[in-house]
């Protein structure tokens, strides 16, 4: 009885993970933009801001400022990035991941 129990619970642990797994047709295994930018991020850009250099913001009156506009240059900058800014290259954060943070930037800090 015992391990009839355990079975039946394991077959539904089994079923409950995979069902999260591809949830609207997206693998939950794939971290979002935005989990990325806060496991990657988001100790030092707080809510869009720049802990290190203030003027230096994610939000886009400050991006402009600074001509970032596009995903292509937030990765750019994610890559390359000014003093005090953490280097991210591609072992670090893949192209995939940085094109998934730098869109959350984009669609986030209006």
């Amino acid at each position: 009885m015992k391990r009839r129990f355990i079975a039946a619970m394991f077959a539904v642990a089994a079923a409950g993970s995979m069902s999260v797994m591809f949830i609207g047709g997206v693998d939950a295994a794939q971290p979002t933009g935005e989990a990325l930018f806060k496991q990657h991020c988001a100790a030092c850009h707080v809510d869009g801001g720049n802990l290190i250099a203030p003027r230096k913001t994610l939000h886009k009156k400050d991006l402009d400022t600074n001509t970032i506009k596009t995903a292509e240059a937030i990765i750019k900058t994610m890559r390359n990035p000014g003093p005090g800014m953490t280097k991210f290259n591609e072992k670090t954060i893949s192209e995939k991941d940085a094109k998934a943070i730098a869109e959350y930037i984009l669609t986030t800090f209006k």
